[in-house]
């Protein structure tokens, strides 16, 4: 396979991989899960050769730019106003900066393309920096905490569609309209645009004070493993889509499913692994602290039809621990945590639960075996173990631990 270059490699240090052949990083990365897991491995405990990607570039559907001033260019006088920087004529421009953040740093590193951004993606992350200019919009200022356009998100669905959320340092948006249509005109992929209001002095991306559809519904329809599922702005979804239907197959037949069990899926975001697990369940409880997340859960179960999954919002770890102390019996638990992995409450009250099998799926495997430890010792045998390439040409690595009960 040819390995193509990108010139801002080193600067952004995304790619730590990109200068290994690609059979290389795969081999590199099934070693590590070896190392990582072995010491909890039993008699019988298989390693499966790690799951790779036939085309292992442009796989990002999710793709995040800050805009931030580069160099001053020539301009008149200075608007008015705190955030004065919205269709003011003779404000004074600055180059615009986007792209992603130097390694460890704040610093953007501009740039035109990227090897592992969906290309639609980045096509419509340059025109907003374009239509900025064109608009007199200033990008945002984070020390001095000025300028109109923090950052851009834009979600691919598999289906081709593109949600834009343009977040702004304010919640007027002048010119709205005629930024959308130019915005379309230039992407016509994209279906729907969001503003998201963040005016706090902060380096998280979205805010929380309010968010308005500028165009289209407001979410896109995706399609995964023939059902089809809600996107909005908030909503946690895996950044690339040909890898998560193998991610979620493997963990579905790890699972072992014959239509008569009760499935607890936990930090269930928009309810996608749960909602393929009711097609072969007698039921499906799915649980997530995210309220927006369930929200979408929800609905995706309604559109899909599904009538035996119920989704709430609540802490992980406190529902587990709710439901032990209800004596409430369980089946399989499918588990999906966020990078730091569960804590000790939830994987006390699993093992009270005591199902069947656990299937556990991490972004992180560091804090997996470190939970995975916890379970072998409190009555759980390691069975199998398969990585999956979810993010070619760097060093992570998403992986599945399936579990049983002695």
């Amino acid at each position: 396979m040819n390995m193509p270059h990108c010139s801002a490699q080193k600067q952004c240090g995304a790619c730590q991989l990109l200068s290994l052949p690609y059979e290389k990083q795969l081999e590199r990365k099934q070693n590590e899960m070896i190392e990582l897991f072995e010491p909890f491995a039993g008699e019988g405990t298989v390693f499966n050769p790690i799951a790779g990607m036939d085309e292992p570039y442009y796989y990002r559907n999710k793709v995040t730019s800050p805009y931030v001033p580069g160099r001053k260019t020539k301009g008149g006088k200075k608007p008015r106003g705190k955030k004065g920087n919205v269709g003011a004529k003779g404000a004074p421009q600055h180059e615009i900066l986007c792209g992603m953040y130097a390694a460890g740093t704040h610093r953007v590193i501009n740039t035109d393309s990227c090897l592992l951004e969906n290309k639609d993606a980045k096509q419509a992350v340059l025109a907003i920096r374009s239509l900025m200019q064109r608009y007199h919009m200033e990008p945002y200022n984070e020390d001095a905490n000025t300028g109109f356009i923090r950052h851009a998100v834009i979600r691919v669905g598999h289906t081709g569609e593109l949600l834009v959320t343009v977040v702004t340092n304010g919640k007027e948006f002048p010119a709205s309209r005629n930024f959308c249509r130019e915005l379309k005109k230039r992407c016509p992929a994209i279906t729907t645009v969001v503003q998201n209001v963040n005016t706090r002095q902060t380096n998280v991306i979205l805010g929380d004070e309010g968010e308005k559809t500028l165009y289209g519904p407001g979410f896109i329809i995706d399609e995964l493993c023939g059902l089809t599922f809600r996107i909005s702005s908030h909503s946690f979804y895996q950044v690339n889509a040909t890898q998560t239907e193998v991610l979620y197959r493997t963990a579905l037949e790890y699972a072992g499913l014959t239509g008569t069990e009760t499935v607890v899926d936990a930090y269930c975001g928009t309810g996608t692994i749960g909602i393929f697990a009711s097609r072969d369940a007698a039921r499906v409880i799915g649980v997530d602290n995210v309220t927006s997340a369930i929200k979408d859960a929800c609905e995706n179960a309604r559109h899909n039809g599904i009538e035996n999954a119920d989704f709430t919002a609540e802490d992980a770890g406190h529902f587990m621990d709710k439901l032990a102390k209800e004596g409430e019996s369980l089946d399989v638990l499918l588990m999906d945590p966020p990078r730091a992995g569960s804590n000790e409450q939830f994987l006390r009250s699993a093992c009270s639960l005591a199902p069947k099998r656990i299937v556990y799926i991490s972004c992180n495997p560091s804090t997996q075996a470190r939970d995975v430890e916890y379970l072998v010792k409190n009555g759980y045998r390691l069975t199998e173990v398969q990585p999956v390439d979810m993010f070619p040409h760097t060093n992570h690595v998403e992986n599945i631990c399936a579990l049983q009960l002695h």
